[in-house]
């Protein structure tokens, strides 16, 4: 029998291909990138079997999970993992802690379709482990720099030219603000953390010791920061990105109106443009209260101008004038009073240009 695997940082940088033996109801609420779920029981086989376990003990539950995982649906379920292992002759398996689950399905791989394959010694739990210790030695060990901006001042694309950059609005599939759902779901946090985590590993691994993280909010939509990079966050120094006001505009109409509506009609075919218009609405109620009566309903009106403009003959236009609005009325003040209060960990503070060089240079990177 092949030697379990205890390697988790090799797993982690060199992606090896997994299948993940747990039940689906424990995949959906956390999982590792790229991983497939090729479960030995499903959801509601794992729950009897979990009750006869309470009641009987453990080889009573034992007998009965043979009994459930037997005939046909023990040779499909075989199927499935023998076509893994032979796809990804260097992949591992795994269950919860390593036990049992994942021990029946290499014992049964090895004895009925002749496959030695690999387990990882410990299973999720020990690798997951092993990724939030990891997030947590970036944190204390590594040097971070935090990029801060208005709304609309171009963050991300800064980010995504640099070698050291950590997007953490990419990880969590959202774009950081009450407007920045996408067409596509959020990962669960778990999953939010874990590509966090595998996203430090292996830029430390190719020597990168100073990180560029954009400013957030302890929650981006639905992921929450781990505590500890959060607290970090909070004293980190910052640089401060600036663009003018009509630039802005410009950017977020492109990200925020453009491309977020084709987004949407790619995902949702014919009802794509109705489930957008239903987003940017919603979005904008999400801020009614901190708006204010009187000012919500002046945006409100220009917005579903807008939007109707669009849907009659696809002329964006109009949406420049609730996006300024927006963004003077409500979200300069806000980031204006956050820039005073973090005034004095702003080490430098430029446009897109000097900061992208600013960064460059204090990070080591060539240009």
């Amino acid at each position: 029998m092949s030697a379990d695997c205890t390697d988790y940082r090799d797993i982690f940088l060199n992606d090896r291909p997994m299948m993940d033996a747990r039940a689906p109801v424990e995949f959906h609420k956390g999982a590792f990138p790229g991983v497939v779920n090729l479960p030995l029981m499903n959801d509601h086989e794992r729950q009897r079997i979990g009750t006869c376990y309470k009641q009987h003990g453990q080889q009573a539950a034992i007998e009965l999970g043979h009994q459930l995982v037997s005939g046909t649906i023990k040779a499909e379920r075989l199927q499935a993992w023998a076509d893994f292992a032979r796809a990804h002759p260097d992949g591992l398996l795994y269950c919860f802690r390593g036990g049992l689950r994942s021990q029946i399905v290499q014992q049964w791989l090895k004895t009925e379709a002749g496959i030695d394959y690999r387990r990882v010694k410990g299973g999720y739990k020990a690798m997951r482990n092993f990724l939030l210790d990891t997030t947590d030695q970036a944190v204390t060990q590594c040097d971070f720099v935090l990029l801060g901006g208005m709304t609309g001042t171009g963050k991300t694309e800064v980010l995504m030219q640099l070698d050291n950059a950590v997007d953490l609005e990419g990880h969590a599939n959202h774009r950081g603000s009450s407007f920045g759902k996408r067409a596509t779901g959020q990962p669960s946090n778990i999953d939010f953390e874990n590509r966090l985590a595998v996203d430090l590993l292996k830029k430390r691994a190719r020597g990168v010791e100073q990180f560029v993280l954009e400013d957030e909010s302890r929650a981006i939509g639905s992921c929450a920061l781990p505590l500890p990079l959060y607290q970090g966050m909070q004293q980190f120094p910052m640089v401060w990105l600036e663009d003018s006001l009509a630039g802005r505009v410009e950017r977020i109409l492109r990200d925020y109106v453009v491309d977020l509506c084709a987004e949407f009609i790619d995902v949702h075919g014919d009802e794509g443009f109705a489930l957008f218009s239903e987003r940017l609405l919603a979005s904008l109620n999400n801020v009614q209260k901190r708006l204010g009566g009187e000012r919500h309903r002046r945006i409100l009106i220009l917005l579903e101008d807008a939007l109707a403009a669009q849907a009659s003959n696809g002329a964006v236009d109009l949406h420049r004038a609730w996006i300024e609005g927006l963004l003077t009325e409500y979200y300069d003040p806000m980031y204006a009073f956050q820039r005073e209060k973090k005034g004095a960990r702003i080490e430098f503070a430029g446009e897109r240009g000097a900061v992208l060089a600013y960064l460059r240079e204090r990070g080591g990177q060539r240009g």
